[in-house]
């Protein structure tokens, strides 16, 4: 996603995450940082077929985001499988940014 966005974003603005193993570790790490430093909102990079489960795991853990839009990547038969994957992994990880939210653990 840092090369996606090389030339639009300055380089000292982007905070990469390359410690965690699934979307809601992400979420929940940069949900910690936005807190720590004070932002009111934060912007989302990822592909557009995964951007409504990180806004909704965002939403879930009390922060605002908004997506940026990138351009679409990859043949159009792995973006649709990607959208059936979304489809699966949205109530998953909806229950698990419940727990998440009401441990406290964000």
């Amino acid at each position: 996603m840092a090369d996606l966005l090389a030339g639009a974003v300055s380089a000292e603005r982007l905070i990469l995450d390359e410690d965690s193993v699934d979307t809601l570790e992400t979420v929940r790490a940069a949900a910690a940082h936005a807190r720590a430093n004070g932002y009111a909102m934060i912007l989302t990079c990822t592909d557009a077929y995964h951007q409504p489960r990180v806004g909704m795991l965002f939403r879930l853990l009390g922060l605002a985001s908004r997506p940026v839009r990138l351009a679409a990547r990859g043949p159009r038969q792995l973006r649709l499988k990607m959208w059936l994957r979304e489809g699966a992994a949205i109530p998953y990880d909806l229950v698990a940014g419940i727990g998440a939210a009401w441990r406290g653990r964000a």
